[in-house]
Formats: structure tokens, sequence, C-alpha cells
């Protein structure tokens, strides 16, 4: 029998309870609003406000920016709120040097508008509303994902 606490030695009820909010948050924005939430269009809106080039002035991003500028600070306050209330008594902190952590948001950037989406847009509204093109994007990620950590692993010797 395979011992859950391998995986999750923190426990896991605040895996589903963070889950269970995420999908009750993008659930009621769709259903109460008509909006589909995810991150890389979140950015994408936001560099309306300070780039003139014609990709980020579509209309698309013009005429929702506010929406969702609205609901990246709401990410972020909650966040906030939460490492008050609930959070480690001190910020965490990483071992990995900042041009890996350069790399990484760039490389995941490129990926998010090389598919056209973000793993939240893809991975939560999109799978959610049974798009194909959204499951071949997660597999895709977890794909590459999956095979990253193995090669990072592999090459520096550090096991996860």
């Amino acid at each position: 029998m395979i011992n859950m606490n391998n995986f999750f030695p923190n426990g896991w009820a605040h895996y589903l309870f963070g889950g269970l909010l995420i999908g009750l948050g993008v659930s009621l924005m769709f259903v109460v609003q008509g909006r589909v939430v995810g991150m890389s269009s979140v950015f994408t809106s936001t560099w309306s406000y300070v780039s003139k080039r014609a990709h980020f002035q579509q209309t698309r991003f013009t005429q929702t920016r506010q929406w969702r500028l609205i609901c990246a600070l709401g990410l972020i306050l909650g966040a906030f709120i939460w490492f008050l209330l609930l959070g480690p008594a001190t910020a965490l902190t990483t071992q990995v040097s900042p041009w890996r952590l350069l790399l990484g948001g760039l490389l995941a950037g490129f990926g998010a508008r090389l598919s056209n989406g973000c793993t939240s847009g893809h991975g939560i509204c999109g799978l959610s509303s049974l798009s194909g093109s959204a499951l071949v994007a997660v597999l895709i990620f977890m794909s590459v994902a999956m095979a990253t950590a193995l090669s990072l692993s592999w090459f520096s010797g550090v096991m996860p």
C-alpha cells in the first residue's frame, strides 16, 4: 500500500482546500461574469497600459485589462493575508540562484505565449470546459516539467 505521507510530508489537506478554493473562484468568475481567468492574459493585458505595440493594444486586452488587473491584485492581497494569518513565522527562501529563477521565468513566459496560455488558463479553465487543445497543452506542460526536473536532478546529483 502506498503511504501518502511520503508524497505529502506536511499533510495534504491544505492542498485539497487550496485546489477547491481555486476551482470555486474560477467557477464563480465564469458563472457570474462569463469570464475565463488565466494569468498569462492578465500579464499581457497589464502590458497594454505601458506598451503601445500592436500586440498589446488588441481589443481583447485593452477592454479586459481593468478587471484582470484587479484579479491579479486580489491574488497578491490574498497571498499577503494568508501569510499574515496562517503563514510561517518568517518568509520562505530558496537556495536557487537568481539567474536560474530568471531563466525559469523567461522560459515559462515564452512557453505560455507559445501555447497561447499558461498552466492556470489551460489546466484549470481549459480542461474544465473540455477543451481538446487545453488537454494537449497540459500534457505537454507536464511532460516537459517532469523531463526537466529529472534532467536537472540527474545532472546536479540532487534528487527532489
